[in-house]
């Protein structure tokens, strides 16, 4: 029989997994269908299963899932921008670098302190619609954090589903992102929903809902 090779794939939804890919020492081996995880060795799907865990207990800890609500140029005067974020001090800058090389996307940003603290923080962030949606929501639905992220992860992928619905674009759809924004993370009530503009649009959008 010939040899089989396997080549490197990149991150397409659920169909692909990361085989072999150790954080602490970084040695990415390749991606691989999961059809072909029976041709690999046991050492190989061991070190994906440590990747994995280290990725969601990392995640668990350090990262978050928000939707800020700014003002834009769009029909409602409002937009949504859901963000997918883990930080770190700069010692451990590292590991963010390893997070961005895992999921072949997102950006590594830094931000600067001149307060008491000893080093800068870098955020990991990914902002991409469809990195969001094609890679980072299918993994973390495949492997499921464990604390009380997880609420806010159902409620970020809620988010995206409005937006790919592009119910974002009108009064009622962003009202509901809104409310959704104000039960996540730090439960903060949402500043979009106490604006006076929101006030004075509340009349029409209710004629608009009827």
């Amino acid at each position: 029989m010939a040899a089989v090779t396997i080549t490197v794939l990149r991150f397409f939804g659920k169909a692909l997994v990361k085989l072999g890919y150790m954080l602490e020492n970084l040695s990415i081996l390749h991606y691989s269908l999961k059809g072909s995880e029976n041709m690999l060795g046991a050492d190989n799907q061991q070190e994906r299963l440590k990747t994995v865990g280290w990725i969601v207990g990392f995640v668990d800890g350090e990262g978050c899932f928000s939707v800020t609500i700014q003002k834009a140029t769009t029909a409602t005067g409002w937009q949504g921008f859901p963000e997918f974020v883990v930080t770190q001090g700069e010692k451990s800058l590292q590991a963010l670098l390893d997070l961005k090389e895992f999921f072949e996307c997102g950006k590594v940003f830094i931000n600067r302190r001149y307060d008491n603290h000893r080093e800068h923080l870098y955020r990991f962030c990914v902002r991409s619609i469809a990195d969001l949606r094609d890679k980072v929501i299918p993994f973390f639905q495949e492997n499921q954090l464990r604390t009380a992220k997880r609420e806010d992860f159902l409620k970020f992928v809620r988010v995206l589903e409005l937006i790919g619905e592009r119910k974002h674009l009108n009064s009622d759809g962003i009202m509901e992102i809104a409310r959704i924004t104000e039960t996540m993370n730090r439960k903060k009530p949402s500043k979009f929903l106490e604006s006076s503009e929101t006030t004075r649009q509340a009349p029409v959008m209710s004629q608009v809902k009827i």
